[in-house]
């Protein structure tokens, strides 16, 4: 049972396989081999010498008559029509053997030329074209050559000593020259094949790094914006629970209300806590994220610490510095914090400012650094900083700009949204 079995999928296989090559020998749509990754003045050099090799195949074959010639011409063009359709071009160059055979009067069918020309056109074929394909290919034209030798020697061919001489000298050498041309081929679109693979999966394997840092970013920002909602959670549970104690003889729906609005913020704060617990489940500190988090008040802290890392920094404000909401305040620092850390890494030697400006109803910040003094380390590791201004600035809604500088530098520009009702000078 298991033999028949065995049997039965061997026949389905090798049927789909001639179905394939059968499919891939009727097609001749367009397909343009593409130039070379070398530089742009020599991307197209192979092309070139495809022409080249086609003029010269045509140029030396002597033929005995102008037919024979004209097609020797027609093979030579079909070399460099195989540049573009591979498998019209094989069909041209295979089946003109047999009108050569046929009218002709001279040993056209394993003449140099033919083998000289097919050998092109193979090389070409198996450079799109599945190792199968190729094979079947390379066996119909050996059967239409020896068909059309054969016809020569039936017919009595006038040149048919030739015919016969060119069948047992020229076949071994034509089918060696096919066979390797077929082999070159095919090991070159392997290696093409196998790049482009491998580049499809660097693709795969940078879009899924890029996924994983978005969310590596949105997570540590969860993490850092959880002190802030947790403090207005808490004061509303505190201000809900001391409220009744404000107003003389509340009334007791009134104070259902306030016990409802303080068990609710409770309630909210400690599923907040649990959310946290998941998001630092990876944390390399179990109580990373309890500290304060920072504001612009500890902008000078960061400066020193960065001019202690030997940067160059100087700051500016313009406005009338006020409070921030607790989430703008967190994030202008952060985008400060990174914009400085990403100029230590890619910039170093450079000059950088820092300008916070205060306007009535936003904060601009801005980063700017000189170009390096020399070129920075090279590394493979993708960078969150201007990933994690981006978050940020888009959680508030507001606006980022970064981009090079004209004299070499680099520039990062947020502009976050914090209305205030005060009035400015």
């Amino acid at each position: 049972m298991s033999t028949g079995g065995d049997r039965n999928g061997a026949g389905r296989r090798l049927a789909a396989a001639a179905r394939a090559v059968r499919d891939d020998l009727w097609t001749v749509a367009a397909d343009p081999m593409p130039p070379m990754a070398w530089p742009r003045w020599l991307a197209r050099l192979p092309h070139l010498l495809v022409i080249l090799y086609a003029l010269l195949v045509a140029w030396a074959y002597d033929g005995q008559t102008q037919i024979s010639v004209l097609l020797t011409g027609v093979q030579a063009a079909a070399v460099v029509l195989a540049l573009f359709r591979p498998v019209l071009a094989w069909w041209v160059v295979t089946l003109a053997m047999i009108p050569g055979s046929a009218i002709a009067g001279d040993p056209y069918p394993w003449s140099h030329g033919t083998v000289a020309t097919l050998a092109g056109v193979m090389f070409l074929l198996a450079l799109r074209a599945r190792p199968r394909t190729v094979l079947a290919a390379l066996a119909i034209s050996v059967l239409i050559g020896l068909a059309c030798a054969g016809f020569d020697i039936h017919t009595n061919n006038p040149n048919a000593t030739w015919a016969v001489a060119f069948f047992y000298t020229d076949l071994g050498q034509a089918a060696s020259i096919w066979g390797l041309a077929a082999l070159l081929g095919s090991f070159r679109r392997a290696r093409r094949v196998a790049r482009g693979q491998l580049a499809a999966q660097s693709q795969i394997s940078a879009e899924e790094r890029a996924r994983r840092t978005l969310l590596e970013e949105r997570t540590r920002i969860a993490r850092e914006l959880h002190d802030v909602v947790a403090h207005h959670l808490s004061v509303i549970s505190i201000q809900a629970q001391v409220a009744p104690h404000l107003v003389a003889d509340p009334p007791e729906e009134l104070r259902q209300n306030l016990a409802s609005i303080r068990g609710n913020a409770l309630e909210a704060l400690t599923e907040l806590r649990r959310v946290l617990g998941v998001l630092r489940v990876d944390s390399a500190a179990p109580d990373a994220g309890h500290a304060p988090q920072p504001t612009l008040e500890r902008l000078d802290e960061l400066v020193g610490n960065v001019r202690d890392a030997g940067l160059t920094v100087t700051t500016h404000t313009t406005g009338r510095p006020r409070p921030l909401p607790p989430g703008v305040e967190l994030s202008a620092y952060r985008i400060v914090q990174e914009a400085l850390s990403n100029a230590i890494r890619h910039a170093p030697g450079a000059r950088v400012r820092v300008e916070i400006g205060y306007h009535p109803a936003a904060v601009v910040i801005r980063v700017v650094n000189t170009a390096p003094d020399s070129p920075p380390p090279s590394t493979s590791e993708a960078g969150h900083g201007l990933l994690g201004m981006r978050e940020r600035v888009a959680m508030l809604g507001g606006k980022l700009a970064t981009g090079p500088t004209v004299d070499g530098g680099f520039e990062v520009t947020a502009n976050l949204p914090a209305p205030t009702t005060e009035t400015t000078p």
